[in-house]
This record gives structure tokens, sequence and C-alpha cells, in this order.
């Protein structure tokens, strides 16, 4: 059988008193999109450092495609794209990818790594000439130089405008059409909600959920009740049957349930609520429950 893309089995990670990764287990199979959640110390970014062999393991082994990072890696199976490293200032564009191409054996060209990238026209302009951004763009370009069968991507889309983020996005959105496996993090709930097909939550170096976006939201019990009801008694609307919280915007009540049956009952025949929606709970409510509440949902 094929080995896993990703197989980290027991990963532990401490820095004196402080354990940043607690016996991390995660399999990744190949021409899967997953995106790494968490709040910050929760271990996603040492998690990938250990991945990629930047931090030695304490405990633990990591294999990608089967093989120890490093073999995989130095065979142009991987690309990545990290918060930390610096770019050459005094190198062009076209220059600091040419340059990194020529580390493999076998790469793509130039000019179609710069094209996927949305580099083209800024080719010959020096990256200490160059925005946040458009820096994040050359790390990305990097990170596809070598072909690679995995792209690890921390924070990818930090210091681009929106614009920008879903240029990014659609470019990932056809590199994993063409089978390539992604592992990414980010703070930005949406682009998990929206490009991943797997999400796995992690809290305090463990993984605590792990599922498709929709299989994660429907962990989180419950649903919220939007309605219109101007002058609205908080008091009197919290203590409807099935509500657990009540928060209000302007003429706008949102009510977040236990029992949506029993509250919109109530709602709708004790007072003169209109324009009433009744929604499921979103990634928002997941990742707030599965890593910030004291008690994970089972």
């Amino acid at each position: 059988m094929t080995s896993p893309a990703v197989a980290l089995n027991g990963l532990t990670k401490a820095s004196g008193s402080v354990t940043a990764v607690d016996g991390l287990d995660l399999t990744i199979r190949s021409g899967e999109v997953v995106a790494l959640l968490g709040p910050n110390g929760a271990g996603k970014s040492t998690t990938i450092d250990m991945l990629l062999e930047l931090a030695r393991r304490d405990t633990g082994t990591a294999r990608l495609f089967g093989l120890p990072p490093g073999e995989a890696i130095a065979a142009g199976r991987v690309g990545a794209l990290l918060q930390s490293g610096g770019l050459l200032p005094d190198l062009t564009v076209g220059e600091t990818v040419a340059l990194c191409a020529a580390l493999y054996t076998s790469h793509r060209t130039v000019p179609d790594v710069l094209d996927r990238a949305g580099l083209t026209d800024l080719a010959t302009r020096r990256v200490a000439k160059l925005s946040g951004g458009q820096q994040q763009r050359v790390r990305f370009a990097m990170a596809l130089v070598a072909d690679p069968e995995l792209i690890v991507l921390d924070e990818p889309t930090t210091g681009l405008d929106v614009e920008a983020r879903r240029s990014f996005w659609a470019a990932m959105r056809e590199e994993s059409g063409h089978g390539r496996t992604v592992l990414f993090a980010t703070h930005y709930l949406e682009e998990a909600d929206a490009y991943a097909d797997r999400i796995v939550f992690v809290r305090a170096g463990r993984v605590v959920a792990d599922g498709t976006a929709a299989q994660i939201k429907a962990r989180v019990a419950g649903r919220t009740i939007r309605a219109t009801l101007p002058g609205a008694d908080l008091n009197a609307l919290a203590a409807l049957p099935g509500v657990d919280e009540v928060e209000s915007r302007g003429d706008t009540v949102l009510l977040t349930c236990r029992d949506s049956d029993a509250a919109l009952r109530a709602l709708v025949t004790t007072t003169p609520a209109y324009d009433v929606e009744v929604t499921a709970r979103g990634l928002e409510d997941a990742f707030v429950a599965f890593t910030l509440a004291e008690e994970v949902p089972a």
C-alpha cells in the first residue's frame, strides 16, 4: 500500500517547563488538503517545524511518504512556506526563484512558477523593494519550484490583502487539483472552511478534533436564532426555554440555544419578533468549543 503523505506519531516537544507539543498523532493521505487550527501557543508551528526537521522532536516519529523528512525534502517531494526565514534582499524576484530551483535536479521552470505565484510583473524587482505581501508570494513561489507532492504552509496569507488572498487560494486550489497534498496552518477560519478537506483542531499540543468542516460543526451542540426585536428585554429572552445566551446588536437579538425548537416556539408566541432566522453553529463556534472552552465536546 502507498505510504501516507504525512505520518506523525507521538510527537512531543518541550522547552523547560513548557510543553509545546504533547503526544501529537496525525496522518494525512496523499491528495488531501488539511487545515491545522488552534489558538496561539497550541503547538501548530512547532509541529510543522518538527515535520520539516527544522526543530528536533523530543519523542515520537515523523515520516513523509514513508521516508524520514530530511530524505523526502532533499528529493524535492516537499515544499514549504513558513512564517520565519529571510530572503536575500539584493537579489531580484526571478534570481531568488532561479537560485532555489538550482538546488534540485528536477524542478518547474522559473517562468511557470512566477506566473503561478502572480510574480511575473515583479521578476526584475529586488526583494528589498517588495512589500510584505509580495515577499510572501516569493516564498510561495519557492515552495512550488521543486514541483513538490506535499506543500506545507504556515500562515500563508499573512500580510496579503483580500484580493491577494483570493488569488493565492485560487492558485492553491489548482495545485491541489493536480493531486498535491496540502497541509496549512491559519488563523483565518473562513479559509479553512472554504478550502480544506479536513480540519484538525490542536489544543495544548494535542489533536482534539479531526474531520470535515461539516463533521466538526455537527459536534458543537445547539443552534443560533437571529431575530429583529426592537426594545428587547434581554433578561426575559434569557429565561426562554432552551436558551443559553442572549446578545443584542441594535434591534437584532441573537439567541444561542441548546434546544432551538423550544426557544423558537416561545420567541414567536410571546414576543413581536420578526425576520427570524435559525442557523447551525459555525466553525468559529467550533473553534471556541474545541480550543478555548474548558470542556471539549464529546
